[in-house]
């Protein structure tokens, strides 16, 4: 089980820190593949706080795919490392759900609907993971 969700937040962690990469190293790149909204495509403010974002997020958001290679590697770090990232994407998740939720409902540009809702749908994967992360990294921890 433990490798299996190894590979699970592997796989999940890295596209999300990954695209936090491109899209702060490469914004144009970033565009062409949907990882971000062209800045005319959507409000000022919510481009350059999706800027401010990914380079945040690039700077912490690493945390999640050492633990899943941690976990895979059986190595007894990887539960401190669970707490760490899985908080760090829960954040993550929870603040950009709702910062969108708001902005759409005040009518801020924010991206095309079909745009919007892949978004939303991939941060409540992350969200979803990183409670599951969080959790087991609990539980791994009781038993030590």
């Amino acid at each position: 089980m433990n490798i299996a969700w190894g590979v699970v937040v592997i796989v999940l962690s890295v596209v999300c820190w990954g695209g936090q990469v491109v899209s702060w190293c490469w914004p144009r790149r970033a565009v062409e593949w949907g990882l971000a909204e062209a800045e005319s495509e959507v409000e000022r403010v919510f481009w350059l706080d999706g800027r401010g974002e990914a380079l945040w997020d690039l700077a912490i958001l690493w945390t999640m795919p050492v633990a899943g290679v941690m976990l895979v590697a059986d190595h007894d770090w990887w539960p401190y490392f669970g707490l760490v990232g899985g908080g760090s994407y829960l954040y993550f998740a929870g603040r950009g759900i709702v910062v969108r939720l708001l902005m759409r409902r005040q009518r801020v540009r924010i991206g095309s609907p079909s745009s919007v809702a892949v978004g939303l749908t991939a941060l409540a994967a992350w969200g979803a993971m990183a409670v599951i992360t969080v959790v087991a990294a609990i539980v791994a921890l009781e038993g030590v």
